[in-house]
C-alpha cells in the first residue's frame, strides 16, 4: 500500500449507490472539501436525496460518465453491477474503491481523524477493518478538537518565521519548542 493524501479541489469524485455506506463515503469527500461529486444512484433514499441534493443523478452511471471521473467509491448496490461498474471504470483508467470487496479496490480508504487540517489515518489495508476502527477511537481521544485550532496557530507561527528569514531546519525546531512550551503533546 501507498499512502497518499489527494488535493480532491480539482478532482472529479463520483459516489455510487444509497445506502449508510454510500452516504458516509458521501460526507467524507464532501469533509475533504472536493468540489466536484457526483452521486449515482437508481430509487435513492430519502437520505441521500438531502444529503447529495442537486449532486444526484437518478439513474447508474455509464462508461462515459466513468470515464469523466477521477475517483469512484461504490456501495450498498448489487454485486454483479459492482463487478461491471468496476470494469468500465478500471477500462479508462478510473480509480474505484468498493465497499468492503477487496478484489475490486484500487484503494483503500483508511480510518480518518480530522481536526481542522490535521489529518490522522490509520490502515491495515483492508485486513482488520476493526481495528482501524478501534485505533481510530484512541487517537480521536488522543486529538481532540482543540487540535484544529493549535495547527493553525503553528501554522501562523510558520508564515511568521518564514517572513522574518528562518530556514527549514530552523522551522522544525522553532515548531518542536513550541509544541513543546504548549505542552500539546504531553
Amino acid at each position: 500500500m501507498l499512502p497518499v493524501i489527494l488535493d480532491t479541489t480539482d478532482l472529479t469524485i463520483a459516489i455510487i449507490g444509497s445506502g449508510p455506506q454510500a452516504r458516509r463515503r458521501l460526507q467524507m469527500v464532501d469533509a475533504a472539501g472536493a468540489s466536484f461529486v457526483r452521486v449515482f444512484a437508481e430509487n435513492a433514499e430519502a437520505q441521500m436525496r438531502d444529503l447529495a441534493g442537486d449532486r444526484l443523478v437518478e439513474n447508474w452511471p455509464d462508461a462515459e460518465d466513468l470515464a469523466a471521473v477521477h475517483l469512484v467509491y461504490m456501495a450498498n448496490i448489487d454485486a454483479g453491477l459492482q463487478e461491471t461498474l468496476t470494469a468500465q471504470a478500471r477500462a479508462c483508467k478510473t480509480l474505484v474503491n468498493v465497499e468492503d470487496v477487496k478484489p475490486l479496490c484500487d484503494f483503500h480508504v483508511p480510518a480518518l481523524v480530522r481536526r481542522g487540517d490535521l489529518l490522522l489515518t490509520v490502515s491495515t489495508g483492508g485486513k482488520s477493518p476493526g481495528l482501524a476502527r478501534g485505533l481510530k477511537a484512541k487517537l480521536e481521544d488522543a486529538f481532540p478538537e482543540a487540535w484544529a485550532a493549535r495547527v493553525d496557530i503553528l501554522a501562523e507561527q510558520r508564515e511568521k518565521w518564514r517572513a522574518e528569514g528562518a530556514d527549514f531546519s530552523e522551522l522544525i525546531e522553532r515548531t518542536n519548542k513550541l509544541i513543546e512550551a504548549e505542552g500539546w503533546l504531553s
